[in-house]
């Protein structure tokens, strides 16, 4: 009876574990980050493009945060269906925009994560001060 119980538990987890392993990331949705922000995506369209918008919980000025809307694109899902993508989003509340860059990764439990990097550029009033644009 202990091996038989055994081995049923053995083919539960493989079972889930593939399972999760077959989700694909999907970034349609709400995502939240670990520092408050949190941004909307829409459905991907037949190009795969989408639009959405952000509300970030972290900047660098004294005026009112507001939604920025974002328009992105994802790379055509893989077989592993942890896809790239990458997104701009224009602040509505500065003179900058930031690129995003990142790939979806879907753990073992099937939590789906987006790994990012970002740059954002600021406007600045002449070309002598672009090395100061960046962050």
């Amino acid at each position: 009876m202990g091996s038989i119980s055994c081995c049923l538990l053995l083919a539960l987890a493989l079972l889930s574990l593939r399972a999760a392993a077959a989700r694909k990331c999907d970034l349609q949705g709400l995502w939240r980050n670990e520092l408050g922000s949190n941004m909307t995506l829409s459905a991907l369209d037949a190009a795969g493009t989408f639009s959405g918008s952000y509300h970030t919980a972290v900047a660098a000025t004294n005026k009112q945060i507001l939604v920025s809307p974002l328009q992105g694109a994802q790379q055509h899902p893989n077989a592993k269906g942890q896809p790239t993508f990458g997104f701009t989003v224009q602040w509505q509340f500065a003179d900058s925009t930031t690129a995003f860059v990142g790939q979806c990764f879907v753990d073992r439990r099937g939590k789906e994560m987006l790994e990012t990097m970002w740059l954002l550029w600021e406007e600045v009033p002449s070309h002598r001060d672009a090395w100061k644009a960046t962050r």
